[in-house]
């Protein structure tokens, strides 16, 4: 019988978790359902009465860019799938979308078109040169990534980057402070409304998920094994999650506090960056 060394069971589980990733997103997850919207849009508060502070935190990406230039890479650029996602190259000549998913460059050109090269790869290891950017954007993305190969991201995107340009990345923390402090009061409202506990979800183990892997990283992660090596900032994008929107959101009085919320943020930026949902991360070269 064969035995695989570590390296190697590292390197097939990589793949797996790839080849897995792609044929959700292209058989699934960026296929349009009837209400227009795209099946991964589920993850999202689509809701009227979170709309405007969804629009607003999509708009903070802006805070982490320089709005003109000649390329902008979109490293995991999905369909490019929100209106305000337009506008982060906007100010660029084009908008380069990196995805591993054909169907999500599909419908990234047939939302773009030729403002928009496509192009698919792997985002640990992008087939471009080095300096080859003036800007980059990564969306939800690097967290499909096995946490081993997170570094790989962020160095390629770093490598590719010209000097003087910056990044802006968007991703998920495991398990914030603030989710962790919601958990016990969603598990009583689910409790009460007669429903079961959520259960994670194994994907790799799954033979019909209904979503795809995600691996997350906390703060001290980022600042260890990212912010060692590159210029980073931690800014709040996003603070509060989907499930926390849902449950807690109601239609009387929710945009109001909404908007509280998201002065808060900008009032105490550190504190909801690494302890809220979604952090920003703005990478300088």
């Amino acid at each position: 019988m064969r035995r695989y060394s570590t390296t190697d069971e590292k390197m097939n589980m990589t793949n797996e978790t790839k080849q897995k990733v792609r044929e959700f997103y292209d058989e699934i997850g960026w296929q349009q359902e009837d209400d227009g919207n795209y099946q991964n849009a589920r993850y999202e508060d689509l809701r009227p009465v979170s709309r405007e502070y969804i629009h607003k935190t999509r708009l903070r990406v802006m805070n982490g860019l320089i709005p003109t230039g000649k390329l902008l890479l979109d490293a995991g650029s999905g369909p490019v799938q929100y209106d305000e996602y337009f506008e982060y190259s906007r100010g660029y000549e084009k908008r380069v979308c990196l995805d591993i998913s054909i169907q999500a460059l599909r419908e990234a050109r047939t939302r773009i078109g030729e403002h928009g090269l496509f192009v698919v790869g792997d985002l640990a290891n992008l087939p471009f040169k080095a300096d080859a950017f003036d800007g980059a954007v990564s969306m939800h993305a690097i967290h499909h990534l096995a946490l081993t190969e997170h570094p790989k991201a962020y160095a390629e995107i770093h490598r590719v980057l010209a000097s003087g340009r910056s990044v802006a990345i968007v991703n998920g923390w495991h398990d914030p402070l603030l989710s962790r402090l919601a958990e016990p009061l969603i598990g009583l409202m689910r409790k009460l409304s007669g429903r079961s506990a959520k259960k994670k979800k194994e994907w790799l183990n799954e033979e019909d998920p209904a979503g795809t892997f995600v691996q997350k990283m906390t703060p001290a992660w980022l600042k260890r094994e990212i912010g060692s090596k590159m210029t980073i900032e931690i800014k709040p994008w996003r603070s509060l999650s989907t499930r926390i929107l849902r449950w807690f959101v109601r239609p009387f009085g929710g945009r109001a506090f909404l908007r509280f919320v998201f002065w808060l943020e900008g009032v105490f930026p550190k504190f909801f960056a690494e302890n809220g949902q979604y952090p920003l991360i703005v990478i300088k070269k």
